[in-house]
């Protein structure tokens, strides 16, 4: 099939209408047709892997799967830059004075000082990796420091160094007059860390012009070191990008919007992946920063105020998460919610969903295409379940888990309609739905949260309160989940009745009842919870009048 054919046939499918797809086809168009397109992401892993971070590491999956839409072959590489220089300690370690030591040090040589890993780069480094496959995400993953340390980059730093000139001029050519480096400032592009001390308090003095660089370092150690042998040397990370992506023939990589504006990095790094690597930079796109919202205290705390994956996830089913970034633009600023705005975050999930299955209809053929390619991407395998997932609101999950003690076993019994397809979701909306009303709502919605009397004691009511919550007791609760109440009003109605012949305001006899239920004057809206509760457990809590 000739590339026309293949672009005319992308254009006939209204299905690919994401902003990825529209990426894919223009890295299509920009780079040919290529037996393998190779997509990077990377980090350093000096701290927590924050969402931001993320946002690039989803950004890219959400490309590669419009790529392999397409039916194209995609390497998906995540780099981690764990040759970098330990600056500054976290945090959120514990032994600060330790770190300490290992200031100026790579940070592959920094120790866990939670004993948990092999190393400082390695304890973050294990943090993401085991959190990635939970949201669909499987990148191959290239560590730099041991890419270095085996000497496989000797020649792209050789052709750094011979050519330092020519990128010292790349580097200079988006600055101001006050920032470029001038004629008689020395550059090198490389940086090496000590042979003897491993500091990277280093000095370059002399090169060969070939492979042997002489240093000396502030511990007293001078030496010439051979960039095929020697360990300790690495390119400055505006010349180390562009050397990886020739390395690694890299065709799309995105890029925070501090690095992608006009004349910073990222078109520094194309002059010199052209200039000095004869590659042509990446197709790239800009993604902008993710905001949190509502996140409570026992939450960041013990990050050093950083939401990494994990925390997300405790909040937000896998398909959730991926929702917020598939339906937002990268490049646009957004926020991630752990207040109330979670209700209505699923709440739009499930209407997307509802779409999706025809249970409500969408605008128009686009609208719906729009939902359905969303809706695909949120998906941790990138299917459709052949089953419609169990929908329930987060609200009402959370009012049945407050009345069953947080058993998931129960609440699946108590709503009596699960298939078995639907379960495993469910139990994951379940768990988070729980996470949010212990950690969450007493911050943001402590009108959310209750537990009923179960151990017996009585709320202090008058004599003619007791009186009126014995009648709910001995006429509306057996009536309860019957035909006798057809409805939530119906059990509602029987309840206002009992209330005007014992000439009592509604709201009162109301506010006496969630007393005697979950010793609080209001609560969920009282039928419905009544129901929910169940005649049998009503019938106990109020047994004690």
């Amino acid at each position: 099939m000739s590339n026309n054919e293949n672009h005319n046939n992308e254009k006939r499918d209204p299905l690919l209408c994401h902003w990825a797809d529209q990426m894919a086809n223009q890295i299509i168009r920009e780079k040919g047709d290529l037996p393998s397109y190779t997509c990077a992401s990377g980090i350093t892993p000096s701290g927590t892997v924050h969402l931001g971070n993320f946002r690039e590491i989803i950004t890219v999956d959400l490309v590669v799967r419009a790529l392999r839409d397409r039916g194209k072959n995609v390497r998906f590489i995540y780099s981690w830059d764990d040759y970098d220089v330990f600056r500054k300690v976290p945090a959120n370690m514990p032994d600060p004075e330790i770190l300490e030591k290992y200031l100026r040090y790579p940070i592959t040589e920094v120790p866990d000082t939670t004993g948990r890993n092999e190393n400082y780069a390695r304890h973050h480094e294990v943090d993401i990796e085991t959190q990635l496959p939970r949201v669909g995400i499987a990148p191959e993953f290239l560590y730099q420091a041991s890419r270095y340390r085996a000497n496989r980059y000797a020649e792209g730093m050789k052709k750094a160094m011979q050519n330092r000139d020519v990128i010292k001029a790349c580097l200079n050519e988006y600055r101001d007059d006050a920032h470029k480096m001038k004629p008689e400032d020395v550059y090198w592009p490389v940086a090496i860390f000590c042979g003897k001390c491993n500091k990277d308090t280093t000095e370059i003095t002399d090169y060969d012009g070939e492979y042997g660089i002489t240093y000396k370092c502030e511990c007293g150690n001078c030496e010439t070191a051979d960039l095929r042998t020697f360990k300790g040397a690495k390119l400055g990370w505006r010349v180390d990008w562009p050397m990886r992506w020739n390395e690694e023939k890299v065709v799309f990589e995105p890029g925070g919007k501090d690095h992608i504006s006009p004349g910073g990095s990222y078109d520094t790094a194309k002059l010199v992946s052209k200039k000095i690597y004869n590659w042509d930079a990446p197709v790239t796109m800009r993604y902008d920063f993710v905001n949190l919202k509502g996140v409570p205290g026992k939450m960041s705390s013990s990050k050093g105020k950083v939401i990494a994956l994990p925390d997300a996830l405790d909040v937000y089913q896998a398909e959730v998460l991926r929702y917020l970034f598939a339906g937002t633009r990268p490049n646009t600023e957004f926020a991630i919610s752990f207040d109330m705005d979670v209700l209505k975050v699923y709440e739009d999930y499930d209407k997307t969903e509802r779409i999706v299955y025809g249970i409500d209809k969408a605008k128009s053929e686009d609208h719906f295409n729009k939902e359905k390619r969303i809706y695909m991407l949120s998906q941790i395998d990138g299917k459709i379940p052949e089953v419609m997932p169990y929908q329930i609101t987060i609200r009402l999950l959370s009012t049945m888990l407050q009345i069953y003690s947080g058993d998931a076993d129960a609440v699946i019994k108590a709503l009596g309609d699960v298939k078995p397809e639907q379960e495993e979701r469910l139990r994951r909306r379940i768990a988070c739905a729980w996470f949010w009303i212990q950690h969450s709502a007493p911050d943001c919605a402590p009108e959310f949260c209750f537990s009923l009397r179960k151990d017996g004691s009585k709320a202090d009511l008058s004599e003619e309160l007791v009186s009126a919550v014995k009648r709910v007791r001995d006429e509306v609760v057996p009536k309860i989940g019957t035909e006798a109440f057809a409805t939530d009003k119906d059990c509602q109605q029987a309840m206002y009745d009992i209330a005007t012949e014992l000439g009592l305001d509604a709201k009162v006899l109301f506010t006496a009842l969630y007393n005697a239920l979950i010793n609080k004057d209001q609560g969920p809206r009282l039928a419905n919870f009544m129901k929910i509760i169940g005649k049998d457990e009503l019938t106990k809590i109020l047994s004690v009048y």
